[in-house]
């Protein structure tokens, strides 16, 4: 098991409770918050200072299912973000295209209507391929999973665009 989903006490696999992560992760903060240890020795106030931030690195993994999903294909040997991945299907492509031409005019054009339907179908897109994710691993299919990952960030960052575009 995977040192991050052993921290967590977390079965290792894609389709996390992430409830009990919050939980948990918010009892690991409080237990070596590093404040516990201002009296302490130099020694444990460095061990605390690293457990402190292996439990936030981890949690942020954790949470976010893409990232989730590339630590998975990680310990699997598996580097969904290396260069030589990053081929996509012309599919895709096409709608990226797509979807980076109309937020470029929504933007343009101060179209807040516009947006939040582009986000919308953008976290709906999300969505399918976690479900994807899930099945993939679920499956063993790992090389279908990091063209998944792949396709994920590419979504996350156009989400976080529009998010910007809105605020």
């Amino acid at each position: 098991m995977s040192q991050y989903f052993t921290l967590f006490q977390l079965e290792e696999r894609f389709d996390i409770d992430v409830s009990t992560l919050e939980q948990t992760y918010h009892a690991l903060a409080a237990r070596f918050h590093p404040d516990k240890f201002a009296a302490a020795s130099t020694f444990d106030q460095k061990q605390a200072m690293m457990m402190a931030s292996t439990i936030n690195e981890a949690y942020r993994i954790l949470r976010n299912p893409t990232d989730r999903a590339a630590y998975l294909l990680q310990q699997k040997g598996i580097d969904a973000d290396a260069p030589e991945h990053t081929s996509y299907a012309p599919e895709f492509l096409m709608q990226q295209m797509e979807w980076r031409e109309t937020l470029e005019e929504a933007r343009a054009e101060k179209n807040q209507t516009r947006l939040n339907d582009l986000q919308t179908e953008i976290a709906t897109a999300q969505q399918k391929l976690y479900n994807l994710l899930k099945t993939a691993f679920i499956e063993e299919q790992y090389d279908d999973a990091a063209k998944y990952v792949r396709q994920s960030r590419f979504l996350d960052k156009l989400y976080n665009e529009i998010q910007i575009a809105l605020s």
